[in-house]
């Protein structure tokens, strides 16, 4: 049940965060929910072999090689979807530090839950 509300959590994110960031489109709030959906399995498969080569580099530099991972793979998805565009780089970058805070400010209103 945890999962779940978490993609949909993820999906209202990215809907909102293509209102806010100039260059992405979203058409809808099922297009969100299967581009969530798509994001979270490219970081669980794709994301966690290139974040373990990249190890090295994520150490030196401070984590900066995981977050460009995760704006790689909203781009992977992008180009797998049609209802999910996304300009370039910059905006996907923007993208991800817009759904970030999104999800932070969910966390501190739903609370934690230790069950």
């Amino acid at each position: 049940m945890k999962l779940i509300i978490e993609i949909l959590l993820m999906g209202l994110a990215l809907l909102l965060g293509s209102y806010i960031v100039p260059g992405v489109h979203i058409e809808g709030f099922g297009n969100a929910i299967i581009a969530a959906l798509l994001i979270a399995l490219a970081n669980a498969t794709i994301g966690f072999i290139l974040r373990l080569l990249t190890f090295p580099i994520n150490f030196l530099t401070l984590g900066l090689m995981s977050f460009i991972i995760t704006v790689l793979m909203i781009l992977l998805v992008s180009n797998m979807m049609h209802g999910f565009t996304i300009t370039g780089f910059f905006a996907a970058a923007f993208l991800a530090i817009v759904v970030a805070i999104i999800k932070a400010l969910f966390g501190t209103i739903a609370g934690t839950d230790n069950n």
